[in-house]
């Protein structure tokens, strides 16, 4: 649920980015602050597990300009990857804007992404929230490695409302900015109708 502060002038959303553990969550947002402007960029907290490279959230505000006269400011989060830190992947979904969901290419990864997709939605919908109606974008991460799947073969497993799709390699940052500006896109024209 977005936020406004009409005492700072600005409105606040909040993007999740969503999918299976070690599949790139925290390499986009890692990627989009090295290459985003100081002045742009608030400051990013990541915690980090034995097992998970992310156990609660990476926390990333980035101003995207204005819509009338009110800075709109993006909070970036990631979700712990394995399902056994569920209650924290829940929580960090409360009041969530848009979603992101990166998808690890590898081809012995897509059982893992099919069951995250499945929490996304059953987390979703403890909060009464349909993943159909939210601004939502899917990532095909790891392109740039050995025995990816088609994607076309990953869009018919994973695709779950036409929603815009993009090929990415968080680590060289080839489509993590595209698929950002997705979510954002959609996100503002929301507010825009609100």
């Amino acid at each position: 649920m977005t936020f406004i502060n009409y005492a700072a002038k600005e409105i606040n959303c909040k993007i999740v980015y969503y999918g299976p553990g070690l599949g790139g969550k925290t390499t986009n947002l890692q990627h989009i602050y090295t290459k985003t402007a100081p002045d742009r960029k608030g400051k990013m907290i990541s915690l980090a597990t034995e097992t998970d490279r992310t156990l609660f959230f990476d926390f990333l505000p980035l101003d995207l300009g204005s819509i009338r006269g009110f800075t709109t400011r993006f909070h970036l989060y990631t979700v712990p990857g394995q399902v056994f830190y569920d209650a924290s992947r829940k929580l960090i979904l409360k009041g969530v804007d848009g979603v992101v969901f990166v998808a690890d290419s590898q081809a012995e990864r897509m059982e893992a992404n099919v069951e995250s997709i499945r929490n996304l939605e059953s987390n979703l919908d403890d909060y009464g929230l349909k993943l159909v109606s939210l601004p939502y974008t899917l990532q095909f991460n790891k392109r740039d490695i050995p025995s990816v799947m088609p994607t076309d073969e990953m869009y018919r497993m994973l695709n779950y409302k036409r929603e815009p799709t993009f090929e990415a390699s968080a680590t060289t940052g080839f489509g993590v900015f595209e698929t950002l500006k997705s979510v954002a896109k959609q996100i503002l024209i929301e507010l825009r109708k609100k």
